[in-house]
């Protein structure tokens, strides 16, 4: 198997957890915190569209931006379930373009020298993004469970 294949594939697989762990979750959860520090499950959700875009724009285009205080006050104003899963979509729809429509040489090149990488492989950004999403659909099934809810497992068919 190619890079490519993999990297769809992998990104198929991640969006397929992450959606079906979350589903339990509904526009009355929006506001829903496991406590008042951490971020709403509408911001976090947001939060992972926003982290999609930004391990696509650094890893693929070389451009990192690394001003997390300004990305957590952006993720923090999403208010609405809704709005943050239009945004994940949008952002799994980009992230799966950009993988497409790369050649497999560019995907494996180095990616330039960045203080999150370093100079990995570009198609290693498929990795931070499986792990951050995991990450977060942890931190969301917690959510569902704080509201009496039950996620379902994410992995499989039922």
């Amino acid at each position: 198997m190619n890079h490519k294949t993999e990297a769809l594939a992998e990104i198929d697989a991640t969006r397929k957890f992450f959606d079906r762990t979350t589903s339990v979750l509904d526009e009355a959860d929006s506001g829903l915190r496991a406590t008042p520090a951490t971020m709403s499950a509408a911001a976090m959700v947001a939060h992972v569209a926003q982290t999609l875009d930004w391990f696509r724009e650094g890893g693929f285009e070389d451009r990192w931006r690394l001003d997390f205080e300004a990305m957590a006050a952006e993720t923090e104003a999403v208010a609405s379930l809704a709005e943050a899963r239009r945004r994940l979509d949008s952002a799994w729809g980009r992230l799966r373009a950009a993988v497409e429509a790369m050649p497999e040489e560019k995907l494996a090149e180095p990616m330039a020298e960045n203080p999150i990488l370093s100079r990995r492989r570009r198609y290693h950004v498929i990795a931070g993004v499986v792990d951050h999403t995991a990450h977060h659909r942890g931190s969301l099934a917690v959510f569902a469970r704080l509201a009496g809810k039950v996620p379902p497992m994410p992995y499989g068919e039922g």
